[in-house]
């Protein structure tokens, strides 16, 4: 595809970066409007998505050195300060980290953000995965579908038809951005059901779609992406259930106290 757009003089812009660029901006721009009704300043949500993006890149980083143990021996410099080699699910959880102290920090209720923030997290995947896509990376196994696509500078190269995975996810999230923003958030009753029901989904459509990509199989023949979605939707089990018995859910952006 086109892992780079376009270069100007010794500066190089590529399309991964791009679009991940995107992501956070759009996802700012979403986050800012819905937080606004909350009472607060732009420059929150600005701290919200900043931290998130610092969390997250740490996170999907340090995800990927564990997964690439044998790699990080034989080469840690390039290894650890590489631009490439980013895990989503490690993204997921540095993120989410970094976005709770934000959030204790100033006194804000972790569910009340959390089901603002679940919806939005659909949109940045999905705008990521197009950046997947242009870069060739985190595709498919061979098929012979009419929509099969080649990328001849993937790493691994496939210089063959494979299913555009990518562009599965990104179709996936995006509709169920729609479902679960405009359907099912105003409809829940309970704080943190909306973002447990997002970490359900997240789980579920990685699980999946992992059967069609080339990725290692670790056990059970099972990728280990496959094992943190089975985490991720038992987590959005646990807590979609947990907060079932907690008192209607209160418009406020405050922690309770």
């Amino acid at each position: 595809m086109y892992p780079e757009l376009l270069h100007i003089g010794p500066l190089t812009i590529y399309t991964y970066g791009l679009m991940m660029a995107i992501a956070f901006i759009v996802c700012y721009l979403l986050l800012r409007a819905e937080t606004k009704k909350l009472g607060d300043t732009p420059d929150f949500a600005s701290n919200i998505v900043f931290w998130a993006a610092i969390g997250g890149i740490v996170g999907a980083k340090l995800f990927y050195i564990l997964e690439n143990i044998p790699d990080l021996l034989a080469d840690p410099k390039g290894m650890i300060f590489s631009g490439s080699g980013l895990v989503f699910h490690g993204g997921l959880i540095g993120g989410t980290i970094a976005v709770i102290l934000v959030l204790h920090r100033s006194h804000k209720s972790v569910g009340v953000y959390a089901d603002i923030i679940g919806p939005l997290l659909l949109i940045g995947q999905g705008i990521g995965r197009i950046g997947c896509f242009f870069a060739g990376c985190c595709h498919g196994k061979a098929c012979d579908l009419p929509w099969a696509v080649t990328f001849p500078y993937a790493s691994p190269p496939a210089n063959y038809s494979v299913h555009p995975t990518q562009l599965y996810e990104t179709f996936l999230n995006f509709a169920f951005y729609f479902i679960l923003a405009k359907v099912i958030r105003p409809r829940t009753t309970k704080v943190g059901q909306t973002m447990a029901i997002y970490l359900m989904f997240a789980g579920l459509e990685r699980f999946l779609i992992e059967f069609i990509r080339i990725n290692q199989r670790v056990w059970l023949n099972l990728t280990s992406a496959q094992f943190t979605s089975i985490g991720l939707f038992c987590a959005g089990l646990i807590i979609f259930l947990f907060f079932a018995k907690t008192p209607k859910k209160s418009q406020t952006g405050h922690a309770q106290k």
